[in-house]
């Protein structure tokens, strides 16, 4: 049997504004080491995406193949931008999937989280995993409305890497039209709360965190779980976050399984956004 977090796609759709439903997810990059390879995982994963349907989806480790794969089973009403964190197609992308019906790319670019930021596949921070950001700035189809989408992936070791990323991740947002909403969706890799890089990120109000925003939300889980049991009210280390004048009606962590199989060893995050 499988199951099912609260707040699928048609439930979440009514009542009046713009209603953005915005998913942040790492998909835990493609692997064939069972029992948890990609050829396992995929099914799961594009029933979870079709179910919650997200017209704005960053996503962090999602492998060349794999974003095809993701992008095929989205169907043709997607599109995405990306480039693998090594330059071209290789390595780990910090990719941004969007509803072709809804949103159109009018701007995006890509930079590395390090000293040399627009250096392809650099490090200077003491990480040895390249890391990196994917930014676009969408116009709405709607109205014609127009805000930026950040997504990145922070590094998982080393705490001096995390609080620079941070900080250059705030100076480029800073660098962006001031009067254009920002979206900024990842894995952090650490605690939200609990972490300097948390206040840096959300540091003097240029950001707020959907999830403490949320009119509504779900139940806490730990987003990273390793395939393990779930942990309520564990660490968000999967954030949401956007402009203070953006409204976050609702927040979930998607919980959904299927027979017991998880789409990745991260819970999605997603928010439902008015502006």
């Amino acid at each position: 049997m499988a199951a099912y977090a609260t707040g699928t796609a048609q439930a979440a759709d009514s009542g009046p504004g713009r209603d953005l439903r915005v998913m942040s997810f790492n998909l835990r990059y493609a692997a064939d080491t069972r029992p948890n390879s990609w050829a396992e995982r995929r099914p799961v994963m594009r029933e979870l995406l079709r179910r919650a349907a997200p017209q704005l989806l960053g996503t962090q480790e999602g492998l060349y193949g794999q974003l095809r794969d993701i992008a095929e089973d989205l169907g043709p009403h997607y599109d995405w931008v990306g480039t693998g964190r090594g330059g071209g197609s290789l390595d780990e992308f910090a990719a941004v999937f969007y509803d072709v019906r809804r949103l159109a790319p009018v701007g995006y670019d890509h930079f590395w989280l390090s000293g040399t930021p627009y250096l392809i596949g650099s490090t200077t921070w003491g990480n040895t995993v390249i890391r990196m950001a994917t930014w676009v700035r969408f116009r709405d189809l709607r109205d014609g409305a127009e805000f930026y989408a950040l997504n990145t992936h922070l590094d998982h070791a080393h705490q001096y890497s995390r609080e620079r990323s941070a900080a250059l991740i705030t100076e480029r947002l800073g660098a962006l039209d001031p009067a254009l909403p920002r979206i900024v969706t990842g894995d952090f890799n650490v605690a939200a709360h609990k972490n300097p890089v948390y206040d840096a990120m959300l540091g003097g109000g240029p950001l707020v965190d959907s999830w403490d925003a949320a009119e509504e939300r779900s139940r806490q889980y730990a987003t990273f779980h390793g395939y393990a049991p779930l942990v309520p009210d564990g660490d968000r280390i999967d954030w949401i976050l956007t402009s203070p004048a953006v409204r976050t009606r609702r927040a979930v962590i998607n919980t959904f399984s299927r027979h017991g199989r998880f789409p990745s060893d991260h819970l999605p995050v997603q928010a439902w956004l008015d502006w």
